[in-house]
């Protein structure tokens, strides 16, 4: 498999693990109590949420989709490559969350993207 087919893979469900996460973070809202007899209500709660067992799943892929890219490319280009994920978090959060950016993240997304370019040359 292509390293940089793994790249893709690493940050597309990276992107979907975040973004899912945060959606499920604005729904669900805050814990704020942790109290132990409150855990298994909780836990019982965060599993009836198909999308925040999604994002799991993608978490779980991304894992495991970098532990192959490691084990074909070296530590120096696979870290830096799926940075890239940052920066589509970044437009993705502007453009499906609805969150406010301002010029420095724009700034730092950016330099990750320029960082991103410089590797793979």
């Amino acid at each position: 498999m292509s390293a940089w087919l793994l790249v893709a893979i690493v940050v597309l469900s990276t992107v979907a693990s975040d973004l899912l996460q945060s959606r499920e973070m604005k729904v669900h809202g805050e814990i704020d109590e942790f109290r132990p007899g409150r855990w298994g209500r909780i836990m019982a709660r965060v599993l009836r949420r198909r999308w925040l067992m999604l994002s799991i799943f993608f978490m779980a892929v991304s894992f495991f989709a970098f532990l192959v890219l490691l084990s074909i490319a070296d530590l120096s280009f696979a870290v830096p490559a799926t940075a890239a994920s940052y920066a589509v978090e970044t437009v993705l959060a502007r453009l499906i969350l609805k969150e406010h950016l301002n010029w420095k993240r724009w700034a730092g997304a950016a330099l990750v993207i320029a960082g991103v370019a410089l590797v793979s040359m």
